[in-house]
């Protein structure tokens, strides 16, 4: 018919494995990286890419915008750090004193 049916569209999503908030494998997996292994940052770039086993420019230009705009994670001039959003996302509760939402919500 060519029509995307909710039903079909929610059939994508499964197959491409991309869950409610929009989070692939390599947005689930950057949060968990930075969370788990570094602290919750800062973290730069290219330590992150490491450690997930990325390239630096891939997760700037494929990952980073969507993890910024939803709120994720924070680019500071230390390094990538998550947010209280990126902490919950996880199930886990924020760190005292881990950085706020963007725009301070």
């Amino acid at each position: 018919e060519g029509k995307i049916t909710a039903e079909l569209a929610d059939r994508a999503l499964v197959m491409l494995e991309i869950d409610r908030d929009g989070f692939d494998q390599w947005d689930k997996r950057i949060i968990e990286t930075l969370i788990h292994k570094f602290n919750g940052g800062p973290v730069g770039l290219n330590s992150l890419a490491v450690a997930i086993g990325e390239e630096a420019g891939t997760i700037e230009e494929v990952n980073e915008p969507y993890l910024i705009m939803e709120g994720y994670i924070k680019r500071t001039p230390q390094g990538r750090v998550a947010t209280a959003n990126a902490y919950r996302k996880l199930g886990l509760k924020p760190p005292a004193g881990a950085q706020a939402e963007l725009f301070g919500q």
